[in-house]
């Protein structure tokens, strides 16, 4: 294959940094590869990309050397617009790239601006590819999260452009739209010769649609090589937090000296045997616990531009009890980050009721919710109000006068690892950092009950399980957490308790086996369990696992009941 983009000897550092993000790069990606760039949050993976259309340095200036080649063309002596028809760009924060009111305008922006005489059928192939046509004249915020970062990706494809660069296809989708995007991508990348690059922090999608892998540490390149052989490279990846799939790490681990070891579930139903697992121990009910919070047939709408009403929960009856740790989960657009504002009365029902301990909210104002129910958001810095974290965490303290503000702030500032970061701006701070700093004044407001939206969004996966550890810790400290995620493993973890909605309503509230045993729900809601639950059901496992733990625990009890796998 031919080179599309080369990196020749490539430095670059931001205006007033310290260091360079990227150290003597060299590169070569392949026309036509499918290409995964992997690495921690901070090791220069997006930085890199925008060495790809001409952004640096042409939007973001500062110190460049080296040379940087895009289809033959210098990126120096080349405008960010010449670019612009040979490579997409799907940024992470896909919502800034919509810049229209409406959809079939959003996907002919590029070419109308182009001077191109069929821009608007451009924007109609395009929607088209992605399955977005029956939505043409709708206005973009009528859109769930998922059909907007569809739209995006229409609005980079109406140019039709040689290279696809996606920075983290699945961030902040649910299973089945992360998903469908991976497919499609595969599908253009096979059908259209289309070379795609994506920056990815799952590596079972990377294992599913990547052909070479890229590992960046630090801003220089790690390695470089075929998917099957940089999956298998496990010391490295994880001295680098990179897990590989789960089906990777328990093959690891129940054969460690296998030479080649399985990227994919088909790949590991040759190496494990089937049946014959032993049953699991059934525990007993626990006692009967206090109410906290209860949703009677509620319902909520908001108006519409037009004056019309849009119904975002139907007839909603849910009951949340002391020692809840709840994960929501469902489509984007479901209605999960609605049914927990309720509870903090910054909205209100349109119909039913919602009591907290047995007190109707709506005659409780949002100050006086907030000492007892805190809502994290999504987007952490929405969180950050003053110029350093333990200023950010004090707030609330101190605006009700706490007498005790130094010494809780000093508290949580340890609990949640923020010492060293105490006196930065939080809003300045790594996605991780900032996740840390968020739950430390969420905790900080002395709450009875937790809301988080999305808590792992946007992370690496080992800062993934470093927010979870640290939720896992909230357990002892709060009467009743919620958390809205689309991470399953994460769910699966945490929750003793998965609800799951669809399209404003409940449609299941029960435990991950319950919700994982349950085709149609899966099918219906668009979830996809954890790949070694789907692994130990594939293998008719009659207990399947959530854990690589788990799974390598029962491989050893089977090894040592049954004498199998010898």
């Amino acid at each position: 294959m031919q080179p599309i983009i080369e990196l020749r000897n490539v430095t670059y550092q931001y205006p007033g940094a310290n260091t360079p993000v990227l150290r003597d790069v060299n590169l070569t990606i392949e026309k036509g590869d499918f290409v995964a760039i992997l690495g921690g949050n901070g090791s220069g993976k997006s930085t890199m990309c925008k060495l790809f259309n001409g952004l640096i340095p042409h939007y973001y200036v500062g110190d460049l050397s080296g040379k940087v080649t895009v289809n033959s063309r210098s990126t120096l002596d080349h405008k960010v617009s010449d670019f612009s028809k040979t490579v997409g760009y799907v940024y992470q924060d896909f919502e800034n790239q919509i810049v229209s009111p409406r959809v079939l305008e959003d996907a002919s922006f590029a070419p109308l601006h182009f001077g191109l005489p069929d821009f608007e059928e451009r924007g109609i192939r395009a929607l088209e590819v992605v399955g977005l046509l029956e939505h043409r004249d709708e206005f973009v915020w009528q859109l769930s999260g998922g059909q907007k970062h569809l739209l995006a990706l229409a609005s980079i494809l109406s140019l039709n452009p040689d290279i696809i660069i996606i920075d983290e296809p699945s961030a902040q989708l649910d299973p089945q739209h992360a998903r469908e995007i991976y497919k499609l991508l595969q599908k253009l990348n096979k059908e259209e010769g289309k070379t795609i690059i994506v920056i990815e922090h799952h590596t079972e999608f990377v294992a599913e649609f990547a052909n070479t892998v890229i590992l960046m540490n630090q801003g220089s390149i790690e390695f470089k090589l075929p998917v099957v052989k940089a999956l298998n490279e496990i010391e490295l990846l994880e001295q680098h937090q990179i897990f590989p799939p789960q089906v990777t790490q328990a093959a690891a681990k129940c054969f460690p000296h296998k030479e080649q070891l399985p990227i994919t579930i088909r790949e590991s139903l040759d190496l494990f045997e089937r049946g014959g697992q032993m049953e699991e121990e059934v525990s007993s009910p626990g006692p009967e616990r206090e109410v906290i919070v209860q949703y009677d047939k509620v319902c909520y709408s908001y108006q519409t531009i037009t004056k019309k009403k849009k119904r975002v929960l139907h007839d909603i009856n849910l009951t949340i009890n002391e020692g809840d740790y709840i994960a929501l989960v469902g489509n984007n657009g479901a209605g999960k980050s609605t049914l927990m504002r309720l509870l903090t009365g910054l909205i209100k029902q349109e119909i039913g009721n919602v009591f907290l301990g047995g007190k109707d909210i709506r005659k409780t104002t949002p100050e006086k919710l907030a000492e007892r129910i805190t809502y994290i958001y999504q987007n952490p810095e929405q969180m950050f109000i003053d110029d350093s974290v333990e200023k950010d965490i004090g707030f609330y303290l101190r605006a009700r006068k706490h007498p005790q503000t130094e010494k809780i702030v000093n508290q949580l500032v340890e609990q949640f690892h923020l010492k060293e970061l105490k006196k930065r701006d939080s809003r300045l701070l790594s996605g991780g950092q900032q996740r840390r700093a968020s739950l430390a004044i969420g905790m900080g407001m002395n709450p009875q009950i937790m809301l988080l939206d999305e808590p792992t969004a946007n992370l690496d996966i080992s800062t993934r399980k470093q927010v979870s550890r640290l939720l896992a810790q909230l357990k002892s400290q709060l009467k009743a957490v919620v958390i809205a995620t689309h991470d399953m493993q994460l769910a699966c973890e945490f929750a003793n308790r998965i609800i799951v909605m669809h399209e404003g309503r409940i449609i299941h509230d029960g435990d991950k086996y319950s919700v994982y045993a349950n085709q149609w729900l899966l099918k219906k809601a668009g979830l996809y369990p954890p790949q070694i639950f789907t692994l130990s059901k594939e293998l008719e496992w009659k207990h399947p696992v959530f854990s690589v733990e788990e799974f390598v625990q029962q491989y050893e009890r089977r090894e040592v009941s049954y004498g199998v796998w010898t």
